[in-house]
């Protein structure tokens, strides 16, 4: 597009974004104005550029708890980044905020498909591989179909393998990668628990 990218166009792609000035007009430039197409590239080299990131060390952070259902639920999660400075950012709160909230709907029992125990994981693979033979399925597709009920499995236990509850067409890892774009540190969900009032009464009756 050879005219100009109007300033207002680049503004509202920031605020959009949160990215910096520069790459919101290169991003309009290279989508030819077309604002949602910008977004969407800024989003993929964001979330490229987030991977990269990954890797660093995350020892600073916050604690932070949410209450649900009139005190019927609770959640204590502790998430790292690398700097206090990053901490104490809006972005890094909500974030916070949002995974314990997740973590009070969803109950998920571990953080990453990493964390879960392999007799456990072998224990639902053999679950799986015999439900899948008795149906009849023919045996070339059988290890097919096993890998993607497994793949359900994981999102339904893993906390950055489940459906992000404020946008579902999203991972929750993939929500922790828009945000370390966002503030250009490695974010970390260290550890949680959850607490459900009556849990405990509730498994002996």
């Amino acid at each position: 597009m050879s005219a100009a990218i109007p300033a207002t166009l680049v503004r509202e792609l920031r605020e959009k974004t949160g990215v910096g000035f520069m790459e919101c007009k290169t991003a309009l430039a290279e989508a030819e104005g077309d604002l949602d197409r910008a977004t969407t590239l800024l989003r993929e080299k964001g979330l490229a550029s987030a991977s990269k990131k990954m890797g660093r060390t995350a020892s600073d952070g916050l604690v932070v708890s949410y209450i649900h259902g009139g005190g019927k639920i609770g959640v204590l999660m502790e998430l790292n980044c690398e700097t206090d400075f990053v901490a104490r950012t809006d972005e890094f709160g909500t974030l916070a905020k949002d995974l314990a909230m997740q973590v009070a709907a969803t109950n998920p029992q571990y953080v990453r498909r990493e964390e879960v125990p392999a007799d456990i994981l072998e224990k639902e693979r053999g679950i799986l591989l015999a439900q899948v033979k008795s149906s009849g399925k023919p045996e070339k597709v059988i290890e097919q179909i096993v890998q993607g009920r497994l793949a359900k499995f994981f999102s339904e236990v893993c906390l950055q393998e489940q459906p992000f509850i404020k946008s579902p067409e999203v991972k929750v890892e993939d929500r922790i990668k828009e945000v370390i774009a966002k503030v250009g540190e490695n974010i970390v969900v260290r550890r949680f628990s959850r607490y459900q009032l009556g849990e405990k009464v509730e498994c002996e009756a």
